[in-house]
C-alpha cells in the first residue's frame, strides 16, 4: 500500500529540528517515532495519530477524524485524520504535537533497528556457544578414543 509522500514531507518539515525522531515503515505506510515510541504515521492518505486513551473520545469528536481500525477492530488511543483535517500547517502541527505529547509520557521504546541489531548480536552469541560446545564435545570424543586405543595396546 502506498502512502501520501507529500504528507510525509510536511511532517518531516515540522520535525526537522528534532534529532530524537526516527521513521520506520509500518502498516503499509510510514510511522514516526520519538525515542522508539510511535506517535504518528501515514497510512494511505490519512494521518494516524496516537492520542492516548484519555484524549481518544475528544479526538474522535472532531471533524475528519475516525478510529484507527487497521485490523477491523479500533485501536483505542489511535485515530485517523483525513486530508481535510490536516489541510493547513497549523492543523497538521496540532495533530503531530498531540501525538508527540502522548508518546512523551511513555517509557522509552526500542526501535526495530535496535531490536534487529540486538537479535543479530544474540544470534552471533548463540552460534558461538554452539560452536564452542561442538568443539568441546569433539575434544572429549577424541580424548575418549585415544584412551580406548591406549587400553587396547597396553
Amino acid at each position: 500500500m502506498a502512502f501520501d509522500e507529500q504528507l510525509g514531507i510536511r511532517i518531516r518539515d515540522l520535525l526537522e529540528t528534532r534529532p530524537d525522531i526516527d521513521e520506520q515503515r509500518m502498516f503499509g505506510g510510514i510511522a514516526f517515532l520519538v525515542e522508539g515510541r510511535m506517535f504518528c504515521g501515514i497510512v494511505g492518505d490519512d494521518l494516524m495519530v496516537r492520542v492516548g486513551p484519555e484524549r481518544y473520545a475528544a479526538a474522535l469528536a472532531r471533524k475528519h477524524v475516525r478510529p484507527m481500525d487497521f485490523t477491523g477492530k479500533p485501536f483505542v488511543g489511535y485515530v485517523y485524520v483525513a486530508k481535510q483535517g490536516i489541510a493547513s500547517e497549523a492543523s497538521l502541527r496540532e495533530w503531530v504535537d498531540a501525538g508527540l505529547s502522548f508518546a512523551s509520557t511513555l517509557p522509552a521504546g526500542t526501535s526495530r533497528a535496535k531490536k534487529a541489531t540486538t537479535k543479530k548480536a544474540t544470534a552471533k552469541k548463540t552460534t558461538a556457544k554452539k560452536t564452542t560446545a561442538k568443539k568441546t564435545t569433539a575434544k572429549k570424543t577424541t580424548a575418549k578414543k585415544t584412551t580406548a586405543k591406549k587400553k587396547l595396546r597396553g
